[in-house]
């Protein structure tokens, strides 16, 4: 018997309480959460650029590692169920990633083949070959700041959607400045356990 798998195109907005109880089982393990800063733009009528930001106290090599094994993502970031690498047809980083979610008696999903760049120690940059949107891209950057006698990272990630046409562009902007949110406190999580 196989379970039932909806699209990205039957996406809903978040039940009541649900981010609550994601942060709050993020929340377990730490003491206390940071800011991540979201900013949403629009670049066209459909398209839309999402940045989130967050610091986070550990040298940038720390975060790299947590952010290039890539297979091990499904382990702390919230709704992600599947991350496998691909034969690349050139040699490169090809990624698959499912984010899955459960609603009501749903669970909903979206798939996409990403196409990554590392640029050690500064980004990590991606595009979309495949999946469910007209477009998915952008970038992972990584920054020194510098607190007390410590350096630690500015993390900032940014993607570009296109959403298909069925999918209102709406949903999908509160649904993933929410995600991103939780997914950069849940890389924060991480290397604050790795590092102890």
């Amino acid at each position: 018997m196989t379970e039932q798998h909806n699209t990205i195109d039957d996406f809903d907005l978040i039940t009541p309480g649900e981010e609550t109880s994601q942060e709050d089982s993020l929340t377990a393990n730490l003491g206390e959460l940071p800011t991540v800063a979201v900013k949403i733009e629009k670049i066209a009528e459909r398209q839309r650029q999402i940045t989130a930001n967050v610091q986070i106290p550990h040298p940038i090599e720390q975060i790299w590692k947590v952010l290039t094994d890539y297979e091990a993502l499904v382990d702390f970031i919230p709704n992600l169920a599947k991350s496998r690498l691909l034969e690349h047809p050139n040699g490169g980083i090809r990624l698959e990633q499912i984010g899955s979610q459960r609603l009501l008696n749903f669970n909903f999903c979206a798939r996409v083949v990403l196409d990554l760049e590392e640029c050690f120690p500064k980004a990590i940059n991606f595009q979309m070959v495949e999946g469910d949107f007209k477009g998915f891209s952008g970038s992972w950057c990584l920054e020194p700041y510098f607190f007390s006698e410590h350096v630690g990272t500015n993390l900032c990630y940014t993607i570009q959607i296109w959403p298909k046409r069925t999918i209102p562009v709406g949903i999908i902007e509160r649904r993933l400045s929410n995600d991103l949110r939780l997914n950069l406190l849940a890389i924060h999580q991480r290397v604050e356990q790795l590092a102890n």
